[in-house]
């Protein structure tokens, strides 16, 4: 019996390092694939204006919105790692660190040009437009900014490239293997984040040719996220001992207060210069997520529970995602309605979840998810040409109903999109290398089980 033990140990090690093997070669087998398709689809020039006025205000708003908008993953670092348990801050904080390393590298290589390069049939950019960052230095302004120089568009798009993918590990922390999230975030980079980025934010994209509005990431980072964490959770399954008392409710609370101020970057710097549209989204933005923390312990109070640290921190936070479609098209009274609703409708989303087996370890899609659709539908609702002249039409509040319909419309697709694509990319990651630890190394905690360190 105990040679029969050894010869499966044996086998599962020697499977393990096959994994490992597979795994290692990814990048380099990724890298020789988008080298050849930049060698067999050449550049294709985009719809760029001939001259273009670099505006010194703007660029330097726009410095500055970058790295408020970089501060933001650092943020949310401390935001989820305080919510673990004392086994795991160290890995679920590294796990939003290590998107700042990767996600960068992969920007530079393919992520802009997927994103923002020129348009594939309106889905996807050419992955040879800008590879290596090829031309940004000397290239004229991307359309949507015409008065900063391509560069800074460039470095300012990969901050949200970079939290978009962190904004995930909430759902299934405390269980997944580190080495296997390295590949799961490249992939979920390449084919989820790159094609919605593309399709609501390129002038050629499917869903900006449609009108739908996104002012800094509704569709794009939080329901990509929110619906990616759904699908994690789901995959992965329910943790051994899934109830803890969080690790360090002050990291919570410094967390919060890094992603509100990083947020403003967030929303603000959407509108791409120092302008009358980078107001109303700042303004747009402190109401929102004031009025989102009030609605939420509020919500509690009335369920005869305490007014809670970490339901300020959380209630402040979905304001924040929810306001994030809307900043810069709608009024400041809206802005508030948009925080209260959100609020609730998260608050009734976490106790919904938490009667059901699915184990949402941060309840990232009750927050983040449902935060995101709840603003994108509420832009259908409240968004305004008096606020913002440059859209097509008014919400449904002004009694016009295509930009709700269109609204409703996209947010159904990009639902389907995320979900089904987040569960296509596990099954294939998981094939690969296993996502999730074994339930010794979840027990001894992944600080140490993954990187050999204590709190």
């Amino acid at each position: 019996m105990a040679q029969q033990n050894l010869q499966a140990a044996g086998g599962a090690r020697a499977l393990y390092k096959t994994r490992l093997r597979r795994l290692a070669a990814f990048p380099f087998l990724a890298l020789a694939g988008i080298t050849a398709l930049c060698l067999y689809q050449p550049s294709l020039p985009l719809n760029r204006p001939a001259t273009a006025a670099i505006n010194g205000a703007d660029t330097a708003w726009m410095l500055t919105a970058a790295a408020l908008v970089l501060i933001m993953t650092p943020g949310l670092a401390f935001f989820y790692g305080g919510m673990v348990s004392k086994r795991n801050v160290l890995s679920t904080m590294l796990q939003s660190f290590i998107c700042m390393v990767v996600i960068t590298l992969l920007w530079v290589i393919a992520g802009f040009s997927l994103s923002f390069g020129s348009s594939l049939g309106g889905i996807i950019g050419n992955p040879g437009t800008f590879f290596m960052m090829r031309g940004i230095f000397d290239g004229n302004p991307f359309p949507l900014a015409p008065t900063i120089p391509l560069a800074l568009f460039v470095i300012f798009q990969l901050k949200f490239a970079i939290v978009t993918p962190a904004l995930i590990t909430g759902a299934f922390a405390e269980r997944i293997r580190f080495s296997s999230y390295l590949l799961f975030i490249v992939l979920f980079s390449l084919f989820i984040y790159a094609p919605l980025a593309h399709a609501t934010w390129h002038p050629e994209g499917i869903l900006y040719k449609l009108g739908v509005l996104d002012f800094a990431g509704g569709t794009v980072v939080h329901m990509s996220a929110g619906w990616a964490a759904l699908a994690g959770a789901l995959y992965l399954r329910r943790r051994t001992e899934p109830a803890h008392d969080p690790a360090r409710i002050t990291y919570v609370l410094l967390g919060t207060g890094l992603l509100w101020f990083g947020w403003f970057g967030f929303n603000a710097g959407s509108a791409f210069g120092a302008n009358e549209a980078a107001t109303v989204a700042l303004a747009t933005t402190t109401t929102a997520s004031a009025a989102a923390a009030f609605g939420w312990i509020l919500f509690d109070a009335l369920r005869g529970r305490r007014m809670s640290v970490m339901g300020t921190c959380i209630g402040a936070v979905v304001g924040l995602v929810a306001i994030t479609p809307a900043a810069g098209f709608v009024t400041i009274p809206h802005s508030i309605l948009i925080g209260l609703i959100s609020s609730v409708v998260s608050n009734i989303m976490v106790i919904l979840r938490s009667r059901t087996g699915i184990d949402d370890t941060l309840d990232v899609f009750p927050c983040h998810g449902m935060g995101g659709i709840t603003g994108m539908f509420l832009t259908g609702v409240f968004a305004s040409k008096a606020v913002n002249p440059a859209i097509a039409g008014n919400g449904l509040f002004f009694g016009e109903t295509k930009l709700f319909l269109v609204q409703t419309g996209a947010l159904i697709g990009v639902s389907a999109f995320a979900f089904g694509g987040t569960w296509l990319l596990l099954r294939l990651v998981n094939a690969i290398a296993p996502l999730r630890v074994s339930e010794e190394e979840e027990r001894v905690g992944l600080d140490l089980s993954q990187h050999g360190e204590r709190l």
